[in-house]
């Protein structure tokens, strides 16, 4: 069995750093990274190894060497999982021979390939973002597997597969890049595969010298230069691809090229391809049921689980669908969520975007709640710069907007720029649609207005979720359950007087449901601290547990 060493920077009896480990580690280690930012150049030479996050997504890697690669690797076995690596102006990761498996990672660089690939090494980078760099990927006189990976924000070249390289590139995106998509020279039977190729300074795919690639069904789009090109001597087959918006021709072939061009059918008007879509091998059934379960735990908010269990319902059907081949219309994952306060709108929030990871069709379940501040700027342009940066940290996961009818509304001095970031957000949500879930959330009343300040911002959502003020019966349930998580029980007696309490309270728009039988109970607490000190003795276990009805009077009182 291969043996785990932890890294863990002040954990007794850890290693404090991933080079410590890697000095003290044997042939074929697991080095299980703990979460937090390391400092560090890593170089492996002839070894067998695995870096893994402890957790994914907590591990961030940036160099201590401006001078070499973030992490080298010459002749080695190595396995990178579930770790950001960000290097400066060298590459992230460069592989010199031997194999590499690069899965579930974040990978950028500065003046230079994020990542590279050579001298007859093999390579498999699965599930992995390339964002930020001169080049995104290079692969050269190697062989190698890229699936259901991002490359995005490149300077140049996107990815490049060169020199007797051999690669399959499937279920991958391309988008935004300074030259081409995929480039292609001396890269043999290469293939490209169900792949989303878009916003390319120059082609889509451009096909060089002596390369004859399959490409299949792939979607190349919104291109400055042609969507495919194919250079003299060069053949290979393009096989139900979609070109669209780019400039003409949207498939330019030299004069002496041998290219097979097959179109079967028009196929769907959003085709199921790149990233986003390849989704069907990566659901996880046990935690869908799991996070099911929580949302039929909480308290009330029968027709919120309603609407949240058929949404779930549809997109793993879609998901069946499409693991089969077969078409799925576009869905968007953006929801509004209206009604009072403390009706837990975040917390179903939070579980909507942990199911939509479970079941594949987001990379992460990250949870980033803002409010107008966070999306409203001083200036004009900075509120576009702000809402845009706002979304980028979002995506993968959800980004919930709480209170959003306050961007519709006039901070009351001078310029707004509310209705800015209202218009910046409908774009975002378009052009990212299965990158995020924007999920908005207030008043009933204020939301309506809301999403009439844009023409194309109701559109966006899928579904409005309405949530109900809980009961009085929920509201002494709820009250019990705050309780008994802060180490508190309520006695017998305390039932029937919170039930009448939650009764004859007050419910105009600013009642706050459970943030009412929060706030009760830390009254109540406060005004136990005040019985128990006057007992002239030490209180016993069970006092210090026990909230009585004489605590909810004192309380009440003490707020009239």
């Amino acid at each position: 069995m291969a043996r785990t060493f932890l890294v863990a920077p002040g954990q007794p009896g850890a290693h404090a750093s991933i080079a410590e480990a890697l000095d003290a580690a044997d042939e074929g280690a697991i080095i299980s990274v703990s979460a937090g930012e390391y400092a560090e150049t890593l170089s492996i030479r002839g070894r067998d190894v695995t870096i893994a996050a402890s957790e994914l997504g907590t591990v961030t890697i940036t160099p201590s060497s401006h001078d070499e690669p973030l992490v080298s690797a010459t002749g080695s076995r190595l396995r990178l999982t579930g770790l950001t690596l960000r290097a400066g102006d060298r590459a992230a990761v460069e592989v010199r021979g031997g194999t590499v498996h690069v899965t579930d990672c974040e990978v950028s660089a500065g003046f230079a390939a994020a990542l590279s690939v050579a001298g007859g090494a093999e390579a498999e980078i699965t599930g992995t973002r390339i964002t930020g760099a001169q080049v995104g990927l290079v692969i050269e006189e190697s062989d190698g597997l890229v699936d259901r990976c991002e490359v995005r924000d490149i300077v140049d070249d996107a990815v490049i597969v060169r020199l007797g390289a051999q690669a399959t590139i499937r279920h991958s995106t391309v988008a935004g890049c300074g030259f081409r998509g995929v480039y292609m020279y001396q890269a043999g039977g290469s293939r490209i595969e169900r792949c989303d190729i878009s916003r390319a300074g120059d082609a889509g795919i451009a096909v060089a010298d002596q390369s004859f690639p399959t490409i299949d069904e792939c979607w190349v789009h919104d291109t400055q230069g042609p969507g495919i090109t194919v250079g003299r001597g060069c053949g290979g087959v393009v096989r139900n691809c979609r070109v669209e918006n780019t400039a003409e021709p949207g498939i330019h072939l030299a004069e002496d090229a041998r290219t097979e061009i097959t179109q079967d059918s028009d196929g769907p008007a959003t085709p199921q391809v790149g990233a986003a879509k390849a989704t069907g091998g990566r659901q996880d059934a046990e935690q869908v049921e799991k996070l099911l379960g929580e949302l039929d735990g909480m308290i009330g908010l029968a027709g919120v689980k309603r609407e949240v269990r058929a949404l779930i319902d549809e997109l793993q059907v879609n998901e069946w669908r499409r693991s089969e081949g077969l078409s799925v219309g576009a869905v968007s994952h953006h929801l509004v969520f209206a009604g009072a306060p403390g009706t837990g709108k975040t917390t179903v929030a939070r579980i909507y975007g942990q199911l939509l990871k479970a079941l594949g069709i987001l990379p992460n379940g990250n949870f980033r709640e803002v409010s107008r501040r966070d999306l409203v700027g001083q200036y004009i342009g900075h509120t576009a710069e702000k809402a845009a940066s706002v979304f980028d940290e979002a995506r993968g996961g959800v980004l919930f907007i709480d209170e959003a009818y306050t961007l519709s509304r006039s901070g009351g001095s001078g310029a707004d720029f509310g209705q800015e970031a209202i218009d910046t957000l409908v774009k975002l949500m378009e052009d990212h649609r299965d990158e995020v879930a924007v999920i908005v959330a207030g008043y009933t009343g204020e939301m309506r207005e809301f999403l009439d300040a844009n023409p194309g911002l109701a559109s966006r959502f899928a579904k409005n979720i309405e949530f109900e003020n809980y009961s009085p019966e929920q509201l002494v349930r709820i009250s019990a359950r705050i309780a008994g998580g802060d180490d508190y029980r309520l006695t017998e007696d305390l039932d029937s007087a919170l039930l009448e309490w939650f009764a004859h309270v007050e419910r105009d728009d600013n009642f706050g449901n459970a943030r009412e039988a929060r706030k009760l109970l830390e009254r109540m607490r406060k005004s136990q601290s005040t019985r128990l000190r006057a007992l002239g003795r030490r209180p016993t276990r069970d006092d210090l547990l026990t909230l009585t009805l004489d605590d909810l009077l004192d309380a009440v009182r003490q707020n009239g």
